[in-house]
Protein backbone atom coordinates (compact mmCIF):
# COMPACT_ATOMS: atom_id res chain seq x y z
CA UNK A 1 0.00 0.00 0.00
CA UNK A 2 1.41 3.55 -0.95
CA UNK A 3 1.16 6.03 1.75
CA UNK A 4 1.00 8.67 -0.87
CA UNK A 5 -2.35 7.49 -2.78
CA UNK A 6 -3.51 7.32 1.05
CA UNK A 7 -2.26 10.51 2.02
CA UNK A 8 -4.00 12.20 -1.58
CA UNK A 9 -7.81 11.29 0.06
CA UNK A 10 -6.90 14.06 3.06
CA UNK A 11 -7.05 17.17 2.08
CA UNK A 12 -5.26 19.84 3.93
CA UNK A 13 -8.27 20.99 5.29
CA UNK A 14 -9.28 20.50 9.25
CA UNK A 15 -11.47 17.79 10.59
CA UNK A 16 -14.53 18.18 12.10
CA UNK A 17 -14.69 16.21 15.82
CA UNK A 18 -17.10 14.05 14.36
CA UNK A 19 -14.81 13.03 10.67
CA UNK A 20 -11.71 13.17 13.75
CA UNK A 21 -13.60 10.75 15.97
CA UNK A 22 -15.04 8.54 12.87
CA UNK A 23 -11.71 8.47 11.86
CA UNK A 24 -10.25 7.08 15.06
CA UNK A 25 -13.14 4.72 15.70
CA UNK A 26 -12.17 3.22 11.97
CA UNK A 27 -8.33 2.65 13.02
CA UNK A 28 -9.81 0.46 16.42
CA UNK A 29 -12.47 -1.07 15.29
CA UNK A 30 -12.15 -4.57 13.48
CA UNK A 31 -11.76 -3.50 9.80
CA UNK A 32 -10.17 -4.71 6.99
CA UNK A 33 -6.31 -3.63 7.33
CA UNK A 34 -6.51 -0.83 4.09
CA UNK A 35 -9.19 1.08 5.99
CA UNK A 36 -7.30 0.47 9.12
CA UNK A 37 -4.40 1.98 7.44
CA UNK A 38 -6.21 4.91 5.64
CA UNK A 39 -7.76 6.07 9.28
CA UNK A 40 -4.25 6.31 10.75
CA UNK A 41 -3.32 8.38 7.43
CA UNK A 42 -5.80 10.49 7.53
CA UNK A 43 -5.12 11.28 11.65
CA UNK A 44 -1.65 11.88 10.72
CA UNK A 45 -2.84 14.18 8.14
CA UNK A 46 -4.50 16.19 10.35
CA UNK A 47 -1.96 17.31 12.49
CA UNK A 48 -4.39 17.08 15.49
CA UNK A 49 -3.33 16.23 18.90
CA UNK A 50 -6.43 14.34 19.80
CA UNK A 51 -5.15 11.17 17.80
CA UNK A 52 -1.85 11.10 19.74
CA UNK A 53 -3.39 8.52 22.19
CA UNK A 54 -5.15 6.70 19.34
CA UNK A 55 -2.20 6.70 17.32
CA UNK A 56 0.33 5.22 20.27
CA UNK A 57 -2.56 2.03 20.85
CA UNK A 58 -2.05 1.53 17.26
CA UNK A 59 2.21 1.42 17.46
CA UNK A 60 1.31 -1.57 19.66
CA UNK A 61 -0.68 -3.22 17.55
CA UNK A 62 -0.24 -7.02 15.86
CA UNK A 63 0.28 -5.60 12.04
CA UNK A 64 3.65 -4.41 11.41
CA UNK A 65 2.08 -2.47 8.48
CA UNK A 66 -0.20 -0.64 10.65
CA UNK A 67 2.32 0.11 13.20
CA UNK A 68 4.47 1.31 10.37
CA UNK A 69 2.11 3.76 9.48
CA UNK A 70 1.27 4.70 13.07
CA UNK A 71 4.82 5.64 13.87
CA UNK A 72 4.76 7.68 10.65
CA UNK A 73 1.91 10.12 11.92
CA UNK A 74 3.21 10.56 15.36
CA UNK A 75 6.43 11.27 13.10
CA UNK A 76 4.12 14.00 11.65
CA UNK A 77 2.27 15.51 14.62
CA UNK A 78 5.80 15.18 16.97
CA UNK A 79 4.33 15.03 19.98
CA UNK A 80 6.17 14.31 23.44
CA UNK A 81 3.32 12.42 24.70
CA UNK A 82 4.46 9.70 21.88
CA UNK A 83 7.96 9.23 22.99
CA UNK A 84 7.74 6.07 25.49
CA UNK A 85 5.97 4.65 22.23
CA UNK A 86 8.57 5.54 19.65
CA UNK A 87 11.35 3.99 21.78
CA UNK A 88 8.96 0.84 22.23
CA UNK A 89 9.19 0.87 18.27
CA UNK A 90 12.72 1.94 18.09
CA UNK A 91 13.79 -0.83 20.40
CA UNK A 92 12.02 -3.60 19.25
CA UNK A 93 14.94 -5.63 16.62
CA UNK A 94 11.85 -7.53 15.52
CA UNK A 95 10.44 -4.82 14.06
CA UNK A 96 10.64 -3.92 10.17
CA UNK A 97 13.68 -1.54 9.70
CA UNK A 98 11.39 1.11 7.81
CA UNK A 99 9.32 1.59 10.98
CA UNK A 100 12.69 1.68 13.23
CA UNK A 101 13.77 4.19 11.47
CA UNK A 102 10.37 6.37 11.23
CA UNK A 103 10.79 6.14 15.13
CA UNK A 104 14.49 7.31 15.45
CA UNK A 105 13.57 9.97 13.08
CA UNK A 106 10.25 11.52 14.95
CA UNK A 107 12.27 10.89 18.36
CA UNK A 108 15.11 13.58 16.77
CA UNK A 109 12.23 15.83 16.12
CA UNK A 110 10.44 16.09 19.48
CA UNK A 111 13.88 16.12 21.16
CA UNK A 112 12.90 15.34 24.54
CA UNK A 113 15.71 13.99 27.14
CA UNK A 114 14.74 10.56 27.01
CA UNK A 115 13.94 10.78 22.98
CA UNK A 116 17.92 12.31 22.43
CA UNK A 117 18.82 9.32 25.31
CA UNK A 118 17.35 6.86 23.79
CA UNK A 119 18.94 8.07 20.18
CA UNK A 120 22.19 7.99 21.84
CA UNK A 121 21.86 5.12 23.62
CA UNK A 122 20.83 3.19 19.87
CA UNK A 123 23.80 4.57 18.56
CA UNK A 124 26.78 3.33 21.00
CA UNK A 125 24.83 -0.09 20.88
CA UNK A 126 27.67 -2.28 19.06
CA UNK A 127 24.75 -4.76 18.76
CA UNK A 128 22.37 -3.17 16.93
CA UNK A 129 22.36 -3.28 13.12
CA UNK A 130 24.81 -1.01 11.57
CA UNK A 131 21.76 0.35 8.82
CA UNK A 132 19.80 1.25 12.29
CA UNK A 133 23.16 2.99 13.53
CA UNK A 134 24.09 5.11 10.52
CA UNK A 135 20.34 5.86 9.94
CA UNK A 136 20.28 7.46 13.57
CA UNK A 137 23.85 9.01 12.90
CA UNK A 138 22.17 10.99 10.47
CA UNK A 139 19.60 12.00 11.80
CA UNK A 140 21.41 13.41 14.72
CA UNK A 141 23.43 15.22 12.50
CA UNK A 142 20.37 16.91 10.73
CA UNK A 143 18.54 17.76 13.91
CA UNK A 144 22.00 19.02 15.40
CA UNK A 145 21.61 17.10 18.33
CA UNK A 146 24.64 17.05 20.96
Amino acid sequence: MCVERLAGSWPGKALTTVELYRLIDEAQENRSPEERIRAVVGMGESGDPRVVTPLIACCRDPDAELRRYATEALHKLRSGRAVSALIERLRDRSEQPATRQRAAAALALIRTYDAVEELKERLSDTGESDNIRSYISDVIRKAAIR
